[in-house]
């Protein structure tokens, strides 16, 4: 049987909506106990912790929804500023484009007024030079006809005051005769017959030549300008010039020259000039849009080819465009044209140089600190681990030395030595070299890629080199496996290095006599590789060059007589 408080707490718990729930400010959301009822008792504790857990489940779950709402709400709001920022800059870029577009329009209107302006004031100074010329000729004819008009009038005035002379005499010999005609005396009659036929005889009449000295006629002197004429009809403004074609089969490629041929689909006497331009790529093809060398201008060429010399080949190919030029107007670019230039390039490794080697691209200088700063940096940086004591250190062997470049310890002690990056494992090939004749020691050769890090350069069998040496006695010896000989040739200051890998040929030359130095004979059994060494002097190599004609045909020619390193001693 139920307590008859429990009944009442039953009856009461019916009325807590209304009763025991006070309404939580807006904003917080559900409902709780009031204070007043749990202090009166007219709700349990127990009840009143249900009620207040599913209130609170309640309003976490309104909390998410509000917080969700706010999120999403954030999110799109995020949305609308991203799209609106996007349409913004859109229309900020249009609007700068349009800018732009309005700069290039006053500019091109700018531009109009004076380009029109220019050919107008060359249009009426091309006219009065011709309005000058037939100016000139005019007055040159003119005087011309005047000249010719006053020498003949001359001629014809002289002749006509003789006649008027000769007219004047004859009619006084004719009154004189008459009157001895008419006469009756007889004496005297006769001399004066005699003396009247005698002064007729000697008359001027009978000397003069009744054939005008000069002719009326000036015909000759008329012209007939209706060519001309024609030709000044047809005047009009300069057409633009027709497009050249380059004659790939006539353009030729040698000694680091390249000789570039055109022709033009017809003559054209209005043609002023040509411009030529090349480019160096490495890519066979059409060009790219965006290329890696930028164009180079050649102007002012008079005739239909040109020959650029002195180029350094540090690309696989050559593109050639040419157009023609009248006095206003260039015309189109011819068709590209891509020629293919052997050379042999490559840059030298600096990270297996010996540290005494300051090597800047394809140039060297000793620096005699150059270890020490090194030394140095590697002292500060230095630990107190064991793997940096110095007991661990005189321990380790030199090839265990941390390399810059993988597979190739860098050079130490003497051997003052650089090398290429680039290996020659066949074909021809030709390089050049510079070097201070000061220096206290120099040389320059091919080694292989096995040569240690101690190996001076033609001491061993793993090199061919050249060798200057200034060092109390100037020398310049041939050396390879520790076996020397000294070149009986003068000291230049280039040297050319030849070196045919197939043939087994390593020659040097007087780069600017291209005289033979010497040449090894051998027979390469692996790649070898350019190398350089250099002790208190510098040098600079240069590369990108085709092997000379003059060596070609040298080689050629000494096939059959060139030294062979066996016979070094």
């Amino acid at each position: 049987m139920q307590h008859p408080r429990n009944r009442n707490t039953s009856t009461q718990n019916a009325l807590l909506p209304h009763a025991c729930y006070a309404l939580r400010p807006e904003g917080v959301g559900g409902w709780c106990p009031s204070e007043d009822a749990l202090h009166s008792g007219s709700i349990s504790t127990s009840s009143a912790v249900l009620i207040h857990q599913k209130t609170r489940g309640k309003e976490e779950k309104y909390g998410r929804c509000l917080r969700l709402e706010r999120r999403r709400s954030i999110g799109e709001m995020g949305d609308q500023k991203e799209s609106l920022r996007k349409i913004t800059h859109t229309l900020a870029m249009k609007n700068e484009e349009i800018s732009n577009f309005t700069c290039t329009l006053k500019q091109n209107l700018d531009n109009l007024e004076t380009n029109s302006n220019s050919v107008q004031v060359d249009l009426e100074s091309e006219f009065t030079a011709l309005h000058s010329v037939l100016d000139e000729m005019k007055e040159n004819m003119v005087t011309r006809i005047k000249q010719e008009k006053a020498s003949r009038t001359y001629e014809l005035q002289s002749q006509l005051s003789a006649c008027s002379k000769a007219l004047e005499s004859s009619e006084e010999l004719l009154e004189l005769a008459n009157q001895t005609l008419c006469s009756s005396e007889t004496d005297g009659f006769n001399q004066a017959a005699k003396d009247i036929k005698d002064s007729v005889t000697m008359a001027p009449a009978f000397r003069l030549s009744l054939k005008a000295k000069a002719s009326d006629n000036m015909s000759h002197l008329m012209v007939d300008f209706s060519q001309e004429r024609g030709v000044l009809q047809g005047l009009k403004f300069l057409p633009v010039p027709a497009t050249p074609e380059i004659q790939v089969s006539e353009c030729q490629v040698c000694d680091n020259t390249v000789c570039v041929v055109w022709t033009l689909p017809e003559p054209d006497t209005k043609i002023d000039h040509f411009i030529l331009e090349h480019r160096r790529t490495n890519h066979e093809g059409p060009p790219r849009i965006r290329e890696d060398y930028p164009w180079m201008v050649v102007e002012g060429i008079k005739e239909l080819e040109h020959t650029l010399i002195g180029l350094r080949f540090d690309t696989r190919y050559l593109t050639f465009r040419v157009r023609a030029c009248n006095k206003a107007v260039a015309g189109e670019f011819s068709e590209l044209v891509t020629l293919e230039t052997h050379a042999f390039n490559f840059k030298l490794d600096s990270g297996s140089c010996h540290q005494n080697l300051k090597v800047e691209d394809l140039s060297v200088e000793w620096d005699s600190c150059g270890g020490k700063i090194q030394d140095i940096r590697k002292e500060k940086t230095r630990t107190n681990s064991p793997m940096h004591s110095p007991a661990r250190s005189a321990l380790m062997s030199p090839k265990r030395v941390p390399t810059a470049r993988p597979g190739r310890d860098r050079f130490t002690a003497e051997s003052y030595t650089v090398l290429a990056d680039t290996m020659i494992d066949a074909g021809q090939h030709y390089w050049e070299v510079r070097f201070d004749k000061e220096s206290k020691a120099f040389a320059v050769g091919v080694a292989l890629r096995s040569l240690g890090r101690f190996d001076q350069l033609g001491k061993s069998s793993a090199s061919w080199c050249i060798h200057l040496n200034n060092w109390l006695q100037q020398s310049l010896t041939a050396k390879h496996n520790n076996k020397a000989r000294t070149l009986d040739c003068a000291i230049p200051n280039r040297v050319g290095v030849y070196v045919n890998y197939d043939e087994g040929v390593l020659s040097f030359y007087n780069s600017k006599t291209k005289q033979l130095m010497h040449t090894f004979k051998t027979k390469f059994q692996q790649p070898v590789i350019p190398a350089f060494m250099v002790w208190n002097g510098s040098f600079s190599v240069l590369t990108g060059m085709q092997v000379p004609s003059l060596v070609q045909s040298g080689q050629r020619k000494n096939s059959g007589t060139s030294s062979s390193n066996a016979s070094l001693t």
